[in-house]
């Protein structure tokens, strides 16, 4: 079916635009220009909405993980991958000491990463998208949802540049808008707030070390007292001169909402300025922040004609901050399940999607969200990164469980510690 485009009046007279499509996705970062994509790829009418222009920044640590290479491969976008700063794993940093860990083996995800800024990342995999054949609207903002029969069947949309509406009718929609998700608030859904979240704070700064083949993960931040904090701090080479440097904070921590995460990034930037060789007096730009929900807390991911993914659905790792490749894989998830009710014509397929989740994360998510509980306590998380950082069998143990890259085909060491943690959870109140 192709986009039908007519006028119609609306209640307040004015002229406005209708349009209408099988699938309309609300939001066009990671999960909704690649359920864009694999929507048009599968043959189905398409329109993605994204309330900005492309480029534009978003607040991350640009680093791409196996997991999300390997799906932007499968999105035919490896070669423009290429083009960006490639790194082989993680150094680990704590109490003075360094481990430098390559990403482990494994037969489905490659044993590399890239490190590309958001606004070069989401524009190439909007524009994949539009080659495919998805129909993008920049600038239109959903303002609310176009509800029929307690079905969300659409949306009024804003065309931020003239200011125009238009009502895009559709016969299911997903939500992707991120981590904040008014359309998926105005739609029901609503996060376990009993479930530990983060935020995370980042900027550039330039580096004579941009091109390093590691991405640093300090496991010891402290704040300027030098009191050690929930959470870590980052530091990604991008390759262009410059260095994305962060950090990120569990709600686990009791006095997690009284940090100054202001404070806290230069605080880091000064500790790690002299081997980094950066002025952290003068980063690139300003420092941006976000709120992030986690292991899949927010709910409920389905309705009879809507599905929600990515960080608007809370599919971030609570191990690590990762949300980019759960976006990619929710929305590759959910646009099969989708094209399944299209061609059945059965609206009831879409609660599969919520089998498949469960199958997928369910067990893993609520094992993270347990740990990070336990390393809400600034005491224990010394301790243990203490431990750790002296050990680097139990670091690469560490690293392929945190990055969930567990191996289907082995019970391995890392496997058999993941394996009685999660017997252990399952026994025990959802976390």
């Amino acid at each position: 079916m192709q986009n039908e485009i007519q006028l119609a009046q609306d209640n307040t007279g004015e002229v406005r635009q209708v349009l209408r499509t099988e699938v309309l996705v609300v939001g066009g970062g990671p999960a909704g220009a690649a359920a864009g994509f694999w929507l048009a790829k599968l043959g189905h009418d398409v329109i993605v909405i994204e309330r900005k222009k492309f480029p534009r920044e978003k607040t991350c640590g640009d680093g791409l993980t196996p997991r999300a290479v390997k799906e932007l491969g499968d999105m035919g976008l490896s070669d423009q991958l290429s083009q960006f700063h490639r790194y082989e794993g993680l150094r680990a940093t704590a109490h003075g000491k360094a481990l430098e860990l390559k990403w482990p083996t494994h037969p489905i995800y490659p044993q590399y990463g890239y490190v590309v800024r958001r606004r070069e990342l989401d524009m190439m995999v909007a524009r994949n998208a539009q080659d495919a054949g998805a129909k993008l609207l920049e600038e239109h903002e959903a303002i609310s949802p176009i509800v029929e029969n307690d079905c969300v069947r659409g949306a009024i949309v804003t065309n931020k540049v003239d200011g125009s509406t238009i009502a895009i009718h559709a016969q299911y929609v997903i939500i992707a808008d991120g981590a904040n998700s008014r359309f998926g608030r105005a739609i029901g859904t609503s996060r376990e707030k009993s479930w530990p979240y983060g935020t995370a704070i980042r900027t550039y700064w330039k580096s004579p070390r941009h091109d390093e083949p590691w991405i640093e993960s300090a496991l010891d931040v402290k704040d300027r007292n030098g009191k050690s904090m929930p959470g870590y701090g980052w530091i990604f080479p991008v390759g262009d001169g410059t260095i994305n440097i962060g950090v990120g904070l569990l709600s686990t921590f009791k006095n997690f909402k009284d940090v100054n995460t202001s404070h806290l990034l230069d605080s880091y930037a000064h500790m790690v300025a002299d081997r980094w060789e950066i002025d952290p007096t003068q980063p690139e730009c300003k420092a941006t922040s976000g709120k992030i929900p986690m292991g899949g807390s927010v709910g409920p991911k389905v309705g009879n004609t809507h599905i929600v993914i990515g960080d608007a659905a809370g599919s971030v790792n609570p191990f690590n901050g990762e949300g980019i490749d759960y976006a990619y894989e929710t929305a590759h998830i959910a646009a099969d399940v989708l094209h399944d009710a299209l061609v059945a014509k059965d609206a009831m397929i879409l609660k599969r999607y919520d089998q498949l989740i469960e199958e997928e994360y369910g067990q893993y998510f609520k094992v993270a969200r347990l740990f990070a509980r336990i390393i809400g306590r600034p005491v224990l998380m010394r301790e243990l990164s203490r431990v750790g950082i002296h050990s680097r069998t139990l670091m690469e143990w560490v690293l392929r469980i945190m990055a969930n890259l567990l191996r289907p085909d082995e019970l391995g060491p890392a496997e058999a510690a993941y394996k009685a943690a999660a017997l252990i959870v399952r026994a025990m109140p959802d976390a």
